[in-house]
């Protein structure tokens, strides 16, 4: 804590580098796990961004105990008798200044650093239970991963309210006591009027802080090298040459997940007018397809589509189309019509027009 009666003033290093490093990059980290939300198409940046902000909180508690003085979660765990003394005298003459976080700008760091350690959490759970990714992936049903991914949702809300307090109370600060606080944790300094030493810079911790960060990200985009995109896909599902030949020759083979067991066997009860063509398939054949079909089925729950197909069909109802489900119009009821009229989409069910993992290639067209 710095004396109001001190009039010379000294330029010191509070913030080292890697700290410095830290914060930038876990904004950056936030931002973009913010914007990829809610679009599938995107979901490899979320996870991607939520793993890099992981990786950084992590860094930082490390960082709090072996850092330098003012890094040192230590240093600024102050108790609520002092934050309030804090707070009761900001306004007047008689606030206290200091160099570090003050009180509470450090509570809003423990805030932030355990908050963000509950987003992560919840969407680590969330991605294992409903995208079956991720160190969770198959020991969490798709209804508790529905129920993590909400208090993922809402937990991330939380936090971008209690980043918005802390800034304000950055931008009160820095008028307050006439200092730019921004500036200070860009360039690490800061004007103080007791003589002491500078912190250390610490340029080989943040050196390796940088290539971990690149390696990282090099590592998880490596193949966007050799094609603009690549899909999310979720677990191999089953397949079946036979399936795929008959089914495949004259659409995009939808996967047996798509649709309830009773809708594939009155699709194949009902061959000869199958959209107004004859499948024309032998006893055989049909028996073999609808074997695979039936146990492969919505029901299976192999995927989070299935499970929600499954969930929001009523029993009496056999839907011979994708489109025709709930869980279909659900997920597209915001579509313009212009969309589907579009010469490249030309109707609903060319899921491959949107969904660049629904070619039939790739056995897992669950997002279609």
């Amino acid at each position: 804590m710095l004396s109001a009666t001190d009039t010379s003033t000294h330029r010191i290093r509070i913030w080292d580098l890697p700290t410095r490093l830290f914060h930038w990059l876990l904004v950056c980290a936030f931002i973009l796990a913010w914007l990829s939300q809610g679009d599938d198409r995107y979901l490899e940046v979320h996870v991607f961004s939520g793993y890099l902000f992981l990786g950084l909180l992590g860094f930082r508690v490390l960082w709090g105990l072996i850092g330098s003085h003012y890094a040192q979660l230590s240093r600024f765990a102050f108790g609520w008798r002092t934050v309030w003394e804090y707070l009761k005298t900001l306004p007047t003459p008689q606030r206290q200044h200091f160099l570090g976080h003050n009180p509470a700008g450090s509570w809003a760091v423990f805030a932030i650093l355990g908050l963000g350690l509950f987003v992560s959490l919840t969407g680590l759970l969330a991605l294992g239970g409903e995208e079956r990714h991720g160190p969770f992936a198959g020991m969490i049903s798709f209804a508790l991963g529905e129920i993590f991914r909400q208090w993922h949702e809402v937990t991330a809300w939380l936090m971008l309210g209690l980043i918005g307090i802390h800034i304000v109370g950055v931008l009160i600060e820095s008028g307050l006591y006439r200092e730019n606080l921004i500036k200070a944790m860009i360039t690490g300094f800061k004007t103080t009027t007791v003589q002491q030493t500078c912190a250390p810079r610490h340029g080989l911790t943040a050196a390796l802080l940088i290539l971990a960060v690149l390696a990282g990200s090099s590592g998880y985009f490596s193949g966007y090298l050799n094609q603009p995109y690549l899909p999310f896909l979720g677990p191999v599902l089953p397949d079946n040459a036979l399936w795929r030949e008959e089914c495949g020759d004259c659409h995009l083979a939808y996967h047996p997940t798509l649709l309830p067991a009773r809708s594939w066997q009155r699709m194949l009860a009902e061959q000869d007018d199958h959209f107004g063509e004859d499948l024309y398939l032998d006893d055989e054949t049909k028996a073999e397809i609808h074997t695979f079909l039936v146990e492969n089925a919505a029901e299976s729950g192999l995927t989070e589509a299935a499970w929600k197909i499954n969930r929001s069909t009523p029993p009496v109802q056999s839907p011979l189309r994708l489109t025709e489900t709930p869980f279909w119009r659900e997920q597209h009821q915001n579509i313009a019509d212009e969309i589907w009229q579009h010469f490249e989409v030309n109707w609903k069910g060319n899921c491959g027009a949107c969904h660049l993992d629904a070619e039939p290639a790739a056995i897992g067209v669950e997002q279609c």
